[in-house]
């Protein structure tokens, strides 16, 4: 025999239920738990690689994609949207446009002209720029009063752009800057030392591009510096060459691009992890394309160094106490940046 399950409604069971939804989201309001949304510019590789990395680790509630094509955006959405019953909570994804980002939290800049071979990063700063400009202008027309994380190559210099043409204050303008070199030299030392990545601390400082360094410094392994260690165990690691290492640092990003056409899992997890720093107010140190303002002994310049990301954009900008080796490597970076925003 059949049984089915009966529902009376009850009037005063769903008045107080209603109150108690109301008043859970004046707490929530009040908690500052209100709906976190992203919108992200450039839905093409590394636009789609962010989104992707941000659904699977639940970092927003809603995710807006915006290309120059309408049509790519609505289909990124739509194949997103379609991930929602293999993770852990749902994120909803939309198509937009650029006046549409009023209500975003962070917008993220992926758009941008990809290099031809034999071109720098700072060979596309030109198409950089006119494409940069245009959206920002329209983004900020559409009343946008949140934060801007930034991608497009040339990164330090369009930052830089970003915040020129938005008027916002310098902390709410974020580059990747050597966010994801800085993820590479950790992979490299971890292979060569037999350890988890995340037991290596230590940047990639500068420009995202070609005058970047290492703060050999500054890196330590579980604590030790990787000086030290070097030092003490000469014979067992004495297969390891620094700057062999700080090279293929810099170039991992061109191998990547040259057999593949593109990098997009480490640049989107990038955003992902900036992202996730604002929203959830974690206060990590990323290495991220700062706008310097006496920092390092240099003012109106975007570069690559560490800083503290929480609620709100940039907290703090980490002043390492480099060497003079390190300090003329900066400072030639900085020159490198500086002659492209002039």
């Amino acid at each position: 025999m059949t049984q089915y399950l009966t529902y009376t409604y009850n009037k005063d069971t769903f008045n107080g239920w209603a109150k108690f939804t109301i008043e859970k989201w004046k707490v929530e309001i009040a908690l500052g738990k209100t709906t976190r949304k992203v919108a992200i510019v450039g839905a093409g590789i590394v636009g789609a690689g962010c989104a992707y990395a941000m659904i699977n680790q639940a970092i927003c509630d809603e995710i807006m994609m915006i290309d120059r094509t309408y049509e790519r955006a609505v289909a990124q959405a739509l194949d997103l949207s379609h991930c929602m019953d293999f993770t852990s909570t749902r994120t909803k994804v939309s198509a937009g446009r650029l006046e549409d980002c009023r209500d975003m939290d962070v917008v993220i800049i992926t758009a941008g002209a990809n290099p031809k071979p034999g071109q720098t990063r700072m060979d596309l700063l030109e198409d950089a720029r006119m494409i940069t400009e245009d959206l920002v202008r329209k983004i900020m027309s559409g009343g946008f009063d949140g934060i801007f994380v930034v991608a497009s190559n040339p990164v330090d210099v369009v930052t830089y752009i970003v915040k020129e043409i938005s008027g916002f204050p310098r902390h709410r303008v974020i580059g990747t800057g050597t966010s994801i070199d800085t993820s590479r030299l950790k992979t490299l030392l971890s292979e060569l030392f037999s350890i988890d990545p995340r037991s290596v601390h230590g940047y990639a400082l500068g420009e995202h591009g070609e005058s970047q360094f290492v703060a050999w410094s500054h890196v330590t392994i579980g604590g030790k510096p990787l000086l030290h260690i070097l030092e003490q165990h000469k014979d067992r690691f004495s297969h390891v060459n620094l700057d062999e290492i700080a090279q293929k640092t810099k170039d991992a990003g061109w191998e990547i691009f040259t057999k593949k056409g593109n990098t997009q899992f480490g640049i989107g997890n990038a955003l992902a992890y900036i992202t996730r720093s604002i929203l959830n107010d974690e206060h990590r140190i990323i290495a991220v394309s700062a706008i310097l303002d006496g920092e390092y002994g240099w003012n109106n310049v975007c570069v690559g160094v560490p800083a503290i990301i929480g609620e709100g954009g940039i907290k703090e900008i980490i002043e390492l106490h480099l060497n003079e080796e390190e300090k003329m490597k900066l400072s030639q970076s900085c020159k490198v940046i500086q002659k492209g925003i002039a």
